[in-house]
């Protein structure tokens, strides 16, 4: 009987120390697997981020190709050329924007990211010289900014 004292709680603490390096392990298991899930959104964030500020810079250039192209009387096949490259850069921006709406989970910036947009799309749309190089400054700027802001939210973070 004196033996089986010392038995029972070699078997008890042994039981407990699995039990206790079970649940840190698990604990451990789950930050690593928290920590994998955050990198791999803050990566889709980054790629979302930057194909959109390229959408957005071509889409751009293509309404200023357009807008001097028609002011140069350019042959109407060849316009017709630019404005049809024109709506596939809008389409292409318009994607990158959804795929923005996807990934983002701050509603500021999405709504940001739309009027970006909507800027963009109105930097051909004057008839002065004037203006449409005012609007190529602000458009300029503004995706600038978008990219300045979304750059906190991709860096990745510190493990001190």
């Amino acid at each position: 009987m004196d033996g089986i004292a010392p038995s029972v709680i070699a078997v008890l603490g042994t039981l407990l120390g699995v039990g206790l390096t079970y649940v840190f392990q698990e604990r451990g298991n789950a930050r690593i697997a928290q920590q994998d899930r955050e990198e791999r959104l803050r990566q889709e964030r980054m790629d979302a981020y930057v194909a959109y500020a390229a959408a957005l810079v071509a889409y751009r250039r293509g309404l200023i190709d357009l807008w001097f192209s028609d002011r140069a009387g350019t042959p109407p096949e060849e316009l017709r050329r630019v404005r049809l490259h024109s709506y596939e850069l809008r389409t292409a921006a318009q994607e990158a924007l959804f795929r923005v709406q996807l990934v983002t989970d701050d509603a500021v910036l999405s709504t940001r990211a739309v009027q970006v947009f909507q800027e963009v799309g109105e930097v051909g749309r004057s008839d002065q010289r004037e203006e449409m190089d005012r609007r190529r400054e602000s458009t300029r700027d503004a995706v600038n900014a978008f990219v300045t802001t979304v750059r906190p939210m991709v860096m990745p973070r510190s493990t001190d």
